[in-house]
């Protein structure tokens, strides 16, 4: 009975959770301030009279080789007496900022907060005395903006933890974990609602990120938890730092940037330059964001005396210059509902308006908006409300530019339908096939840890032309597929579908219309999810620069084990000439991380939280007449070694199912239901659906 009664609890708690996340008010906030304060800023990037150039300042302690005991020896030093919170509020809001997210410990282990749990803070060892975490919680309720925490999960200051690396990814001893959950558990209970948690750094295992994800869920049901935790324990995805996705995402995500790219804590010497073009250039970031469907979240570092650099400052507020006549384009905004890009600019949306963001004005000044229908009632400038000539023809319209415009930095115009708009899909598919290539994907973003984040291909969409077929659907899959469950979406109906079809038919490989070429190799970067051949339709592999190296006795189906250190990864590019059109299979095989592209264009990829040492599955390439390039990046997350095999297939098994419904009319959309979490790479790139 008591189990039961546990069980029950547990459950209930999960509806709470699932009812409270994703919180809609964090998603709508857009644009927030990410403060990097700690006792790294009383060095300011400098180190015995000399600046540190090495890596970002608020890391200098491990940069420039200090001594723990001299660096916590600073402490004495750090008396933040130019530090108002109520002016770092109105800083944010004046700026158009909706949150702020500020730095409670950073990978040094000193305590921005009265921590019960080590003397290491600012209240017990610094002459400031004062929980200035609190006070900036209190001032930011006081200013009506949400407060949030970053939390880094590694600790050069905790005698049980692992020292200091090169890499910041080090695993979490059990001790050091426990005093994580302690500390997380005594900033979630005494400083009031927070928005979201932003975890960083550490390489955890799979219950310790599900141990404080649940513990901040208990704790704070509608607190937002950052992808850097780990394992796919996420609320929402964060990108690598200062990274802005050329693509869409299907789960809420978020951007984090510092003012200057080589840090994030300040820095005493940092070239500064002029405001205005720094200006402009965070505001480009924030459109190019927030029309992905992202929030915005931007660092300031603020000097060891609490005081703003004032560069920071004016930046900001020039920011706030901008979104102040623009704001109906940003806050509660949705992300371009196009599926292709404009060369003017950048869209959100919201209700029956859309917003276009002119970021490149034609010579002609004027901008043509197609691919919609829907009515076009008027078209006006938000900076000035100025109304805007415009011609409609079908689903394209043509607006003209104020001739003021020009002097205008990213222009924004309300465009208003009378009845609301639709989007007409860029690709309707007329043929009976329906399969990864001709399908729309749905981009998440996974997270093992910092250096094993990556785009998560979760799910597939399809818009087609009815045409003349009546029969029931039919999915046709492999081995790999074979036992998988999805949730299938057909002309706006969802169905759970076990993927459990009968006997399998055998599809052979046509002799001698496949020639295997060479086969090259070049080590890849640390972090899992870069390819930079992606989008290359043909990598000249022969270039002086190109790093790919000829492969000779190579054995197919054999499995190879190099030693390799975790976080590093090799690539293999192999050429492929067939004489058609045509899908062949190949097996792979590969250890903790796979990433595949055929000729530049995104397979699949999967890095896996239980940490798989060696695994095979069958992939089907869709071979184009001509050369082929299939490139496979091998990561090594974890082991000793790195594991890999490839396998030409000459015949493999295809099993096939019909669907409980007549005909698809419209469209389809296919997502997995026994996904890890909601950023779990879909991994059914085999599968088809035949009208």
């Amino acid at each position: 009975m008591k189990q039961k009664l546990i069980f029950f609890l547990l459950f209930a708690a999960s509806l709470v959770n699932a009812q409270q996340k994703p919180s809609q008010q964090w998603i709508d906030q857009k644009f927030s301030m990410f403060i990097h304060f700690g006792l790294y800023s009383v060095y300011g990037g400098v180190y015995n009279g000399e600046p540190v150039r090495r890596g970002y300042s608020e890391q200098i302690q491990s940069f420039a080789g200090i001594f723990s005991d001299w660096y916590a020896s600073t402490a004495q030093e750090f008396n933040p007496v130019k530090w108002d919170p109520d002016e770092i509020v109105k800083l944010a809001k004046d700026a158009g900022m909706r949150s702020i997210v500020f730095t409670s410990k950073h990978h040094d282990g000193f305590c921005m907060y009265h921590s019960g749990h080590t003397d290491f803070n600012i209240v017990d060892a610094t002459p400031y005395k004062r929980d200035l975490m609190k006070e900036l919680a209190e001032a930011c309720r006081r200013g009506g903006i949400d407060f949030s925490v970053y939390y880094s999960l590694i600790d050069w200051n905790f005698p049980q933890a692992y020292p200091i690396s090169s890499h910041n990814a080090d695993p979490l001893t059990e001790e050091h974990y426990r005093f994580n959950l302690n500390q997380v558990e005594e900033i979630m209970t005494n400083y009031g609602d927070i928005s979201e948690i932003w975890f960083d750094m550490g390489s955890l295992t799979l219950s310790q990120s599900q141990g404080l994800y649940e513990l901040v869920s208990r704790l704070q049901p509608q607190c937002m938890i950052s992808g850097r935790l780990g394992n796919d324990w996420v609320d929402f995805a964060v990108m690598a730092d200062n990274e802005y996705p050329d693509y869409k995402l299907g789960v809420p995500w978020q951007t984090a940037a510092s003012i200057f790219p080589e840090t994030w804590g300040y820095r005493s010497w940092q070239e500064r330059g002029e405001v205005q073009p720094k200006v402009e250039e965070k505001i480009a970031s924030l459109v190019k964001v927030i029309s992905r469907g992202g929030n915005y979240l931007l660092n300031i570092g603020p000097r060891g005396d609490g005081s703003v650099v004032e560069f920071e400052r004016d930046v900001l507020l020039g920011i706030g210059k901008w979104i102040k006549v623009n704001a109906e384009a940003i806050y509660g905004t949705n992300a371009n509902p196009f599926d292709q890009p404009f060369a003017w600019g950048s869209i959100t949306t919201k209700g029956n308006d859309l917003f276009a963001f002119v970021e490149n004005i034609p010579v002609s000044s004027s901008i043509r908006l197609s691919g919609f229908s829907g009515k076009v009632s008027e078209v006006r400038l938000l900076a000035s409300d100025e109304s805007c000539r415009f011609s409609q023809k079908g689903n394209s319209v043509v607006i003209n530019l104020p001739q003021r415009i020009s002097g205008e930095f990213i222009p924004v115009l309300k465009i208003r339908f009378e009845n609301g708009f639709k989007v007409v899909p860029s690709t309707v598919v007329t043929g009976n096939v329906l399969s990864p290539q001709n399908a729309t994907p749905v981009f998440g973003h996974s997270s093992l840890n910092y250096y094993g984040g990556y785009k998560s291909l979760i799910g597939y969409g399809w818009r087609v032309s009815s045409g003349k077929r009546a029969g029931s659907p039919e999915l046709v899959y492999t081995d790999n597929e074979r036992g998988r469950r999805l949730h299938i979406e057909i002309d706006g109906k969802t169905q759970a579908v076990v993927l459990n079809g009968g006997s399998p038919r055998i599809e052979k490989l046509k002799k001698n219309t496949v020639k295997w070429g060479s086969l090259y190799r070049k080590p890849g970067r640390g972090v899992f999810g870069y390819v930079e051949e992606e989008g290359m339709a043909v990598v000249n592999v022969r270039a002086e620069d190109s790093g790919w190296e000829p492969v000779s006795h190579f054995r197919y189906g054999e499995p190879y084990s190099e030693k390799i250190p975790p976080r590093q990864s090799m690539l293999f590019l192999q050429e492929i000439e067939s004489e058609k059109d045509q899908s062949i299979a190949v097996e792979v095989g590969s250890g903790n991380g796979v990433y595949m592209l055929l000729n530049g264009a995104y397979l699949t990829a999967h890095l896996s939280p239980w940490r798989v040492k060696f695994g095979k599955e069958i992939v089907l390439l869709p071979l184009q007449k001509g050369l082929n390039q299939l490139i496979i990046k091998h990561y090594n997350g974890y082991e000793s070694d790195l594991s890999y095999s490839l396998q030409p297939l000459e015949e493999w098994s295809i099993y096939s199912q019909q669907l409980p419904v007549t005909r698809i009319n419209q469209s389809v959309s296919i997502r997995a239901a026994d996904a890890e979490s909601k950023v779990a790479p879909l991994r059914m790139n085999n599968l088809r659906i035949i009208k």
